[in-house]
């Protein structure tokens, strides 16, 4: 069940690099959350080098962003550290997050079916209402695009 225009940030919590657990109206609104498939493949890769190189921009406009994946956090934090990424960086250990947001969902390559994370982004307003979602994303030009909508809050 995917989240629509309106719904409320899901109260689920998240395992940070670092092992601590945060839920995510810990973040605080406006936020945006986008869901990836893994760390160090090369779409994940640039959608997390882009939301870095945004993050000035989004911290100017006042919204928070926050990457999310089922990697594990020692995985995190190696690949943050070798992209020198800024975007802060979560992991869904038990699929609650996925669930919450629908983005875990069945996924095709080469004709094999198996289930995924959708890349997927969420936009939620100062009142923590979702304000616009982004789903099957493409990675060239999506950062922009939020940050462009985040702006306009």
């Amino acid at each position: 069940m995917a989240l629509g225009e309106g719904d409320a940030i899901p109260a689920v919590k998240v395992t940070m690099p670092d092992g601590t657990e945060r839920s995510l109206a810990d973040f605080g609104a406006p936020l945006v959350v986008y869901f990836y498939p893994k760390d160090d493949t090369t779409g994940c890769t640039n959608e997390a080098k882009d939301f870095s190189a945004a993050m000035a921009d989004f911290e100017a406009a006042g919204v928070g962003v926050l990457g999310i994946s089922k990697d594990p956090p020692a995985k995190h934090q190696k690949f943050a550290a070798k992209y020198e990424l800024t975007v802060p960086l979560a992991t869904d250990a038990d699929d609650s997050v996925c669930e919450a947001f629908g983005t875990w969902t069945e996924k095709s390559m080469y004709g094999k079916k198996y289930m995924g994370i959708e890349r997927a982004t969420f936009l939620f307003g100062k009142d923590g209402k979702l304000v616009r979602a982004w789903h099957k994303v493409k990675v060239p030009g999506h950062v922009a695009e939020v940050l462009e909508a985040a702006k306009a809050l």
